[in-house]
């Protein structure tokens, strides 16, 4: 496991950018003149699968290690995801946000296909310092991908993407150039990137005090058994929280909104 907090995350962000370049684009962008390294990142989400050996815990265990403690849990019906999300006593820290899909309500045919590509994975591979940006660890071929996509896109995406960071996320109240989710929407879309309109472009407000937007993920090449093929990798979130009526800015999740953010991998 990782002993340092920025050096994980800064392997997983190297991990992220190559094959969601357009994150890099979108970071100079935001940043404007500055130096880059004024973006503050909100958050970080997975995705697992509910088996015994990717369980969300085992993924959690890293972060637990490094002081980050549990904190909301969440249940996605339509989706079959159950997610939690973890946040560090250092609040300039990122949150964690990891969700798995509940493998046992699912079809049989796709169940078997999940359970074949988890048990050609190492079992202690889940404790190795990179497991959480380390990918695949296992052949999915093309035919196995569009039977879980026709199922479940969170299956097909972690069958072909594996373990790494599904996106990292923008902390609006944090940028230089502008406070406002409204502003940044409008920046990335005169500057050709395409956003999740699942839900509205921007998903919740003021209201439910957490307001969240995402590009769609960009497309990158998996190798699949027999061919490799370019298909939708990672994408960027933006979220802007507002102060509760108790005076303390929000730190939790929206159900309804990460219910639509999820679909930002769709490849249908």
């Amino acid at each position: 496991m990782h002993s340092n907090i920025d050096t994980l995350f800064a392997n997983m962000w190297e991990d992220y950018v190559k094959i969601t370049p357009s994150a890099h684009k979108i970071h100079t962008l935001l940043a404007g003149e500055e130096n880059n390294s004024n973006i503050v990142n909100d958050h970080v989400a997975f995705r697992t699968f509910a088996l015994d050996k990717t369980r969300l815990d085992k993924l959690a265990a890293h972060f637990l290690a490094l002081g980050y403690e549990a904190k909301g849990d969440y249940d996605f019906e339509a989706k079959k995801l159950t997610a939690k999300h973890f946040e560090h006593p250092d609040d300039t820290k990122p949150k964690v946000f990891i969700s798995e899909l509940r493998v046992d309500e699912l079809s049989d045919d796709v169940q078997a296909i999940i359970k074949k590509l988890v048990a050609q994975m190492p079992s202690d591979i889940t404790d190795a310092d990179n497991f959480l940006y380390s990918g695949k660890h296992w052949d999915v071929s093309k035919a196995e991908y569009d039977t879980l996509i026709n199922e479940s896109e969170y299956a097909a995406w972690m069958a072909a993407w594996g373990f790494r960071a599904n996106h990292f996320t923008v902390s609006v109240n944090h940028l230089s150039r502008t406070n406002e989710l409204n502003d940044v929407n409008t920046l990335l879309k005169e500057a050709g990137f395409v956003l999740n309109t699942s839900g509205g472009e921007i998903k919740g407000g003021p209201e439910v005090f957490l307001a969240q937007s995402s590009t769609m993920a960009d497309r990158s090449d998996v190798s699949f058994s027999e061919e490799t093929l370019s298909i939708p990798s990672c994408f960027y979130e933006f979220a802007q929280r507002y102060d509760m009526p108790n005076g303390e800015r929000y730190q939790g999740f929206v159900a309804a909104s990460a219910d639509k953010i999820f679909e930002s991998t769709n490849a249908k």
